[in-house]
């Protein structure tokens, strides 16, 4: 089987932790070293051959030195990963935020749930674009 690798960009420690804590025993899934921002996501991305590039990347929308918006335009307007699915999520998203990841090429733009139960809806909701 093979894996599909995951990128998760997010600057808060108790968010990342939450992330690769609900992955660690999955055995579909390879986790990506993460990200605290959009400009060490480029930085991992451009050190990687392409046969090791994401085949998802998780964003979170209020990230210092380049936010997720920033990071999805920039993505998708690179050739080399402009085909990669990109997910948004915010502590809150507003219509404008929806509406502009989405012309810009987001896969989903989706607010981080508060309970485990909800997070592992939104989790399988983004393994569902795989």
């Amino acid at each position: 089987m093979l894996k599909k690798r995951l990128l998760l960009a997010d600057d808060d420690i108790d968010d990342r932790n939450f992330f690769f804590d609900f992955f660690e025993d999955r055995l579909d899934i390879e986790l990506m070293p993460a990200a605290e921002n959009g400009l060490e996501v480029i930085e991992l991305l451009n050190s990687i051959r392409d046969e090791e590039l994401p085949d998802l990347i998780i964003l979170d929308h209020n990230m210092p030195r380049m936010n997720g918006k920033q990071t999805l335009e920039f993505l998708k307007s690179t050739t080399r990963y402009a085909a990669i699915p990109i997910i948004i999520y915010s502590t809150y998203s507003s219509k404008q935020l929806i509406d502009e990841c989405s012309v810009s090429g987001a896969s989903l733009v989706a607010t981080k749930p508060i309970t485990y139960e909800a997070y592992q809806i939104m989790m399988n909701q983004f393994l569902g674009l795989l």
